[in-house]
């Protein structure tokens, strides 16, 4: 028995200490799994049972001001992170879109990234949100399977990138990731400040398709790392990380289908 304890800490060790990326280590969130497996467990039971019953027999709760705060927080984020990476990471050309190693040098660049790595994680804690404010207004149609793995896998990803990976090749997916972003929260924002024009919108499509556009690019630039023997990036992250992207493509469609031509035809 001592020894399967001593091995299950060797294990543990190896994997949060020794393979961790030494600059994101002591950072909060990141040094342990366990604050990300308890937030992801309490959000999961919170929108699929707790919520619900909380709200079952309750009025919608009127949440528009946090909402209103809420939307232009991730707007503004979402906008700082976009204009930090142009900034530092692309303009400059630095970036090898085939295969980007991470840089682990002392430079200032390198520090920089790891930071906003890091801030890209927390942001993806934040959008857990997203799925509270709908149950509190009890829009439970829109608490979908899509919606609540899409959430969980964002967490769980980043929190990984932050842990082994801080930089490199995984830049691109937050850039695209957060224009997306800045999009969708400008249209949930005008929704609120004007939800008469809700229906008029005729560009609400193009936000979805905008998602798999995202998908299509973060597949093609995985697989570019991946088919190439000679990059340094580790294989096995790229062979967990392109099923869910492709995964989360089939999602996207389906949703897309059933939101856009199904509508049509009925």
């Amino acid at each position: 028995m001592a020894d399967i304890f001593r091995n299950i800490q060797a294990g543990y060790e190896l994997l949060m200490v020794d393979l961790s990326d030494p600059r994101t280590r002591e950072f909060p969130m990141v040094k342990s799994p366990l604050p990300v497996l308890l937030l992801v467990v309490i959000y999961h039971y919170f929108v699929t049972d707790w919520g619900p019953k909380l709200m079952k027999n309750r009025a919608p709760m009127n949440i528009y001001y946090p909402m209103m705060i809420y939307n232009w927080v991730q707007i503004a984020v979402n906008g700082w992170f976009l204009f930090k990476c142009f900034k530092h990471i692309w303009l400059p050309g630095e970036y090898n879109l085939l295969c980007m190693p991470v840089d682990t040098s002392d430079s200032p660049t390198a520090n920089l990234t790891v930071r906003y790595v890091w801030v890209y994680f927390i942001l993806k804690c934040v959008d857990l949100l997203d799925t509270v404010f709908m149950v509190l207004r009890k829009n439970d149609r829109q608490v979908t399977y899509l919606h609540r793995y899409h959430h969980i896998i964002m967490v769980c990803g980043s929190w990984g990138t932050n842990k082994y990976f801080a930089g490199g090749h995984v830049i691109l997916f937050g850039t695209v990731n957060s224009f997306v972003h800045l999009v969708m929260f400008s249209y949930y924002q005008l929704m609120l400040i004007r939800p008469r024009n809700k229906k008029n919108v005729w560009w609400k499509k193009y936000i979805t398709q905008l998602q798999l556009v995202q998908f299509v690019i973060t597949t093609l630039h995985c697989l570019a790392a991946l088919v190439q023997p000679s990059c340094p990036i580790p294989k096995f992250w790229l062979i967990v990380a392109i099923p869910q992207v492709i995964f989360m493509s089939v999602l996207f469609i389906d949703f897309y289908r059933k939101t856009y031509f199904s509508k049509k035809e009925q």
